[in-house]
């Protein structure tokens, strides 16, 4: 009797881990990941190259538009954009002894979207 029950869970318990699974990782198939950009509003990140950084206090994640020349940056748990940054600069950044310290000399002030173009997705 017990096995025949658990027969019947198993299906059952498989579809809620699936479930829990696909929710702790943020991502399902066919949806898409977005991101809420400070000073610009949610982004679409299925044309960028995404990198979850572990080795900064300071940044969490680097996602990069190739195409568009546009990254977004998760600093402290908050997403901002730069425009018209260069791919050679974004690999710096990633390759950075500090990523910190790079993003703060190299990327801040210079690819400030208030001054360069925005793309739209």
């Amino acid at each position: 009797m017990r096995n025949m029950r658990l027969k019947k869970l198993s299906p059952v318990i498989g579809a809620v881990c699936l479930i829990l699974a696909i929710f702790a990782s943020g991502r399902a198939p066919g949806w898409s990941e977005e991101a809420a950009v400070k000073y610009r509003g949610n982004v679409n990140l299925k044309p960028f190259d995404c990198r979850d950084i572990t080795r900064s206090s300071f940044i969490q994640r680097v996602c990069y538009d190739k195409k568009n020349e546009y990254m977004l940056i998760n600093l402290r748990g908050t997403y901002y954009h730069y425009c018209e940054i260069d791919s050679d600069t974004v690999s710096s950044l990633l390759g950075a002894d500090s990523m910190g310290r790079y993003y703060n000399a190299s990327i801040k002030g210079p690819f400030d979207c208030r001054t360069h173009r925005i793309p739209e997705y």
